[in-house]
């Protein structure tokens, strides 16, 4: 009988404990696809009595993860703890050092050690597995590494982060404001401990960097990446957008161009009819472009126990099958260091602005918006009370850095009364 491949799982978090379930309720068909059984030898977490909803009682408990990661009985070091740095990170540099290869969620870990990590794994002739740190349960990862292989990819794009189209949807379909919705969905369990990594288009920026370090053959740079959240946008916003036929999504967009490579996560205005503005609730959605086969869409569960959870056993079966790929889909030796490239892609802008209410505010924002480069397609002003009018504008393509100087002289005006609200439109 074949040697069983033995885990050790650090963190019995919600992907933790649906990990443990699917080894347990799925063992003979987990054996019959991957030609040896799988077994958990340990488990660690930072709370040993409490109740998990699964049995645990046939496993090793290490208190340590470091100790759990090194284990003679643990050929797969699956850590689920979390965290750029900490007990995560040593961990993983343990089971690595020890011989292991790792699975992982851990998306912030890796954005931020990606390279070192690699190295590492590689010189030590591991791996190191994410599927599950990006999208929930897509396999964007292992269509990227494997499926795509053969093609020169020219764009990644997509709604990766399940909390903010959670709120964005439901600010749209119950016409409530954004903290109304926020403070909903921190109840609900859908927020981050520090929620500015899911509305500060963090966590989704995490994301991003690791599937543009697979896509364009780079290092991870999270760094470089151009990031902005969703605490902005107000009903208003969704409401306008709605009436020119738009959605708005936190969009990451991912492309190498002769600049280098653009990076950036930002609440954009897409159609409302395009594949991306059907998108609801906590779904996910990843766009890849490449030159041979034209452009595909990845839609799917992007968290929750049973999507990750699904997402870390395909890595764990592919390590049993003797699948050991490296961990950014080529030799991190070969990664290249990319140029970092602001997004100079012309695109239309819309703008929310709050006015005095006073003659000529609306000819000195046009003026230092033309003074600029930046044209005018259309704009609105609401009705209000009070001594400030909003308006919105809505321009002609321009690029972020026209834009920007744009708003920069606003408020040389003095007549801008706070700082305006600019969203890409993307079509």
């Amino acid at each position: 009988m074949p040697e069983p491949i033995r885990l050790g799982i650090a963190g019995l978090g919600t992907v933790g404990a649906g990990v443990v379930k699917i080894v347990r309720q799925q063992a003979a068909m987990l054996e019959a696809r991957a030609g040896r059984p799988i077994a958990i030898s340990a488990v660690s977490a930072r709370n040993r009595d409490k109740d998990r909803g699964v049995p645990l009682g046939d496993y090793a408990w290490e208190d340590d993860p470091v100790k759990l990661a090194t284990r003679a009985d643990v050929d797969v070091f699956v850590e689920l703890m979390g965290g750029a740095d900490g007990p995560a990170k040593a961990a993983t540099e343990a089971a690595l050092a020890a011989g292991k290869d790792v699975v992982t969620a851990n998306k912030a870990m890796l954005a931020l050690n990606g390279q070192a990590l690699a190295e590492q794994a590689e010189a030590a002739g591991r791996t190191i597995r994410f599927e599950a740190a990006v999208a929930g349960g897509i396999p964007v990862v292992k269509a990227l590494t494997e499926g795509l292989a053969g093609n020169e990819i020219q764009r990644v794009m997509g709604v990766m982060n399940g909390t903010c189209n959670y709120i964005l949807t439901r600010m749209e379909n119950a016409g409530l404001p954004y903290e109304t919705v926020f403070e909903e969905a921190n109840k609900l369990g859908y927020l981050e401990a520090d929620p500015t990594l899911d509305v500060g288009g963090i966590d989704a920026g995490h994301k991003l960097a690791l599937l543009a370090s697979v896509a364009f053959g780079t290092q991870v740079d999270f760094a470089a990446m151009q990031i902005d959240g969703i605490e902005r946008v107000s009903i208003e916003d969704i409401r306008q957008a709605a009436d020119m036929g738009y959605r708005i999504k936190l969009l990451g967009v991912a492309q190498m161009t002769a600049r280098g490579l653009e990076t950036r996560m930002s609440p954009c205005l897409v159609p409302a009819t395009s594949p991306l503005g059907s998108l609801e609730n906590a779904t996910n959605m990843v766009v890849l472009e490449g030159d041979a086969v034209g452009q595909i869409v990845l839609r799917g569960a992007g968290a929750g126990e049973g999507p990750t959870a699904s997402a870390v056993m395909g890595d764990v079966m592919d390590i049993a099958r003797g699948l050991r790929l490296p961990v950014f889909g080529q030799p991190a030796a070969t990664l290249r260091k990319a140029q970092a490239a602001s997004a100079r892609t012309p695109a239309p802008y819309y703008l929310r602005l709050n006015l005095q209410d006073k003659p000529g505010a609306l000819a000195k924002v046009a003026a230092a918006m033309g003074e600029a480069g930046v044209s005018i397609d259309r704009m609105r002003q609401t009705q209000h009370e009070g001594t400030n009018a909003p308006v919105l504008i809505v321009t002609h393509k321009t690029t972020r850095d026209m834009l920007e100087a744009a708003l920069a002289a606003f408020p040389a005006t003095g007549v801008v009364a706070d700082e305006p609200v600019s969203l890409r439109i993307e079509n």
